[in-house]
């Protein structure tokens, strides 16, 4: 059963690329493709890295312990759309001009805290596997992937620098992302401050904060 519901995310993951595969075969991209394109991959990224943080709260408050199972599949589909956004930014929009580019992130702070938020996710993806886990240590790895946490507020303030007027949807992920962060943060505190603001902490481990 679970390697079939692994089966079904994978593929409903994989869903928002085949949508835009399709609007692009199709020509209906709109008056600027790349622009879509690029706000698309973007904005999954930043959802899927929402979903990816969203694992722990969940199984705890759904009493679904097997959801963990789920989470490294979401963090890689987060770097996945994250790469697609930003090829996007370096082939579509820059044909690979590297001057280009560093002008960009010299000067432009919303490229700039986009590509630390991008960077940020490569040694996550990178030692996302059993083995990695093993020589780094658990200890160690679960400090290695609290990335994720940087790389989710880099992102969010990324889109927000990027619409500059039209805030309301880089507002909602923050939003979100706040919540996610500050139930960790009880978490961290001990089951006293949890139960104090009605979030239940059975078997309290260091890795269920991830």
């Amino acid at each position: 059963m679970l390697r079939v519901s692994k089966v079904v995310t994978f593929l409903l993951c994989l869903g928002p690329l085949g949508l835009l595969a399709w609007r692009a075969y199709h020509g209906n991209l709109g008056a600027n493709p790349i622009e879509k394109i690029t706000h698309a991959t973007g904005d999954w990224t930043l959802r899927f890295l929402l979903l990816t943080l969203s694992i722990t709260p969940l199984r705890r408050i759904l009493a679904i312990p097997a959801l963990i199972k789920f989470r490294r599949m979401l963090g890689l589909y987060a770097f996945f759309y994250g790469f697609l956004h930003f090829m996007t930014y370096v082939w579509l929009d820059k044909f690979f001009d590297i001057s280009e580019m560093l002008a960009d992130i010299a000067k432009r702070k919303f490229i700039t805290i986009g590509l630390t938020a991008f960077v940020l996710l490569i040694p996550l993806a990178i030692t996302s596997t059993s083995g990695w886990i093993r020589r780094l240590g658990g200890k160690r790895w679960q400090r290695l992937h609290r990335l994720i946490y940087l790389s989710a507020i880099a992102g969010v303030i990324h889109y927000l620098w990027l619409v500059k007027a039209d805030i309301r949807k880089p507002l909602e992920y923050g939003i979100i992302l706040t919540f996610l962060l500050l139930y960790r943060v009880f978490l961290w505190l001990g089951p006293s401050n949890g139960k104090r603001w009605g979030i239940t902490l059975p078997g309290r481990t260091q890795a269920s904060v991830e």
